[in-house]
């Protein structure tokens, strides 16, 4: 893990009753649900109760942004997560799917004044995808980004 990440090892203290939105993608699920399954045990190995995370599943990338301010608007969590794997193919489809999907997702941050985690992977291929999945070289994203939400709300 690089330096710049050094922080998301340290202990979190769990604000009680803490309540926890998820959106994620369903394309590219052998990554998203690897990044999603690893996010949960995070956040319930930091107290998050089980019952405190709403997860809501879209088809893809692009969804996400509605998604999280459907989370902020009817479950009113204190931070919420994006999760999602978009890899570069041939035509510039990527391009266009990993702006829209950060510029919504920071926008619902920004209009709900909520922390709002970027859980994306953007990567140019599944190998480099799976890098950032629980056992890849590349750490655990899905773990990280609950990290990152606990602090945010602490």
């Amino acid at each position: 893990m690089s330096q710049l990440n050094n922080h998301l090892t340290e202990p979190v203290k769990v604000k009680k009753g803490a309540k926890i939105g998820i959106a994620v993608s369903r394309y590219n699920f052998d990554i998203s649900g690897a990044l999603l399954e690893s996010c949960i045990d995070e956040l319930v190995a930091n107290g998050v109760l089980k019952k405190n995370i709403e997860v809501t599943y879209v088809p893809g990338a692009f969804e996400l942004p509605l998604a999280c301010t459907r989370l902020a608007e009817q479950h009113q969590p204190d931070a919420i997560i994006a999760l999602g794997s978009i890899i570069k193919g041939e035509t510039p489809h990527f391009d266009f799917i990993a702006f829209a999907a950060t510029q919504g997702i920071m926008n619902t941050s920004l209009s709900y004044k909520l922390p709002v985690v970027f859980g994306v992977l953007t990567t140019h291929s599944i190998k480099q995808a799976q890098a950032r999945i629980r056992g890849g070289k590349r750490g655990d994203k899905g773990a990280e980004a609950a990290r990152t939400a606990l602090h945010m709300i602490q």
